[in-house]
């Protein structure tokens, strides 16, 4: 029988996304009750075995590359809506966001770095400045902005998606109370 995973010592703070979960030895296909959705692109490149499943067609360089990584995303998105797998989907959703988000910095700052100094040790993981300065922004460079906007579109079409949108209702349903009785354990 396959068991849980242990969690280990919360080293991010918690909240909608269970940063405390040992990412490294959990499965969240056979586990998705551990799953949260979490804000924007929370656990995108920690939730397991998706992560390693769309990370390697995950690129924005150009827009023509963009366009290829999206589209592969958009059929893994639609091959786990179809398989009712809403978790995998979410994941996939989360990497069309990150690809927007991503290709918008490159966009907006040069070398894609976009505050000054490197992130408190602390603070590893998570968004934000974390106290440092925000670089000015570069002139915008076109080739990312395209690749940002093709990014933009299919994110928002799977954001959009009535069975996603269905699937989520459904899985919020089905595991809310399984996570917060987890979660008051926890705590």
């Amino acid at each position: 029988m396959d068991t849980p995973p242990k969690r280990r010592e919360t080293f991010l703070p918690t909240g909608d996304f269970p940063y405390d979960i040992d990412f490294r030895s959990t499965d969240f296909r056979a586990h998705p009750h551990l799953y949260r959705v979490g804000k924007g692109e929370q656990g995108v490149l920690l939730v397991e075995p998706y992560k390693s499943e769309i990370l390697p067609h995950w690129r924005f360089a150009t827009p023509e590359i963009a366009h290829e990584s999206s589209e592969a995303i958009w059929a893994m998105f639609q091959g786990y809506l179809d398989a009712g797998d809403f978790v995998g989907a979410d994941m996939a959703r989360k990497f069309l966001q990150m690809g927007y988000t991503r290709a918008r910095r490159y966009a907006n700052h040069k070398g894609g770095k976009k505050y000054d100094g490197a992130v408190p040790d602390d603070k590893r993981g998570q968004s934000g400045a974390h106290g440092r300065t925000q670089l000015p922004r570069s002139p915008e460079d076109p080739v990312k902005a395209e690749s940002a906007r093709i990014f933009y579109d299919k994110w928002k079409d799977a954001r959009g998606d009535a069975r996603y949108v269905a699937q989520m209702a459904a899985f919020k349903a089905r595991f809310s109370a399984i996570q917060s009785l987890s979660e008051s354990a926890r705590s």
